[in-house]
Order: structure tokens, then sequence, then C-alpha cells
């Protein structure tokens, strides 16, 4: 499967950004999605994951209560709309799809997408 990410750009702290990753090329609800995010000199942090239904979600501990990941297997497409941004949320974001497990760590990811850079300013 091909993961396109977009809806990264800069935006003040406490604001919102809602960022898209749209898949093709195989079924997408065969696959459990996930976001990550990295920035220069840091290990690649999971953020949020969704499982192949939508049913079950997953936050990691920085951006819970702020952060809300969906998707919509009709469009392809996995959304991750990011509330009360924070300058410590200034990173590169990438979704990660998985086909038999749910994607929480970087280890259990089958196929990575390009970045889209998130700037939060102060």
């Amino acid at each position: 499967v091909q993961l396109q990410a977009s809806g990264g750009g800069l935006v003040q702290a406490g604001g919102s950004l809602r960022l898209s990753c749209a898949a093709s090329g195989r079924t997408f609800s065969n696959y459990a999605v996930g976001w990550f995010r990295q920035t220069p000199g840091k290990e690649r942090e999971f953020v949020a994951a969704i499982s192949w239904s939508g049913s079950s979600t997953y936050y990691g501990d920085s951006v819970k209560g702020r952060f809300t990941i969906s998707r919509d297997n009709a469009k392809n497409t996995v959304y991750l709309q990011m509330n009360s941004l924070k300058v410590e949320d200034t990173a590169v974001y990438y979704c990660a799809a998985d086909y038999s497990r749910i994607p929480i760590s970087v280890g259990e990811v089958d196929y990575w997408g390009q970045g889209t850079q998130v700037t939060v300013s102060s």
C-alpha cells in the first residue's frame, strides 16, 4: 500500500491542524494505521493509531486529550486532528500501516508514508 501524508504547516501555539493520510494500491480496510513523529536527533515517536475498522484508537501520552485519530475507509484516508498544539509538537509527522498489528511502535510497521512538517510557533 502507498501512503501519502498531507496537511502539515505552520500554526501558532494553541491552534489546530488536521493531517490526512491517503492510501492507494491495496484494500485500505485491511490495514491498521498509525501516526508517528520525529524531530532531528531523536527517535521516531508514536503519536496515535487506529484499528482496521476504526473501532479502537490508541494515543501516546503526550497527545492524549488533544489529538484525535479517525478513518474513512470509503475514502481510503486516515485523519489526525490536532488541537491545542504546543511548540513541542513541532516535528515531521509520518503515517504508517500494518496488515496484522496495530502500529504503536516503529518495528510494527509494514509501510511508511513520506512525512509532513508541522511547525508550532510560540
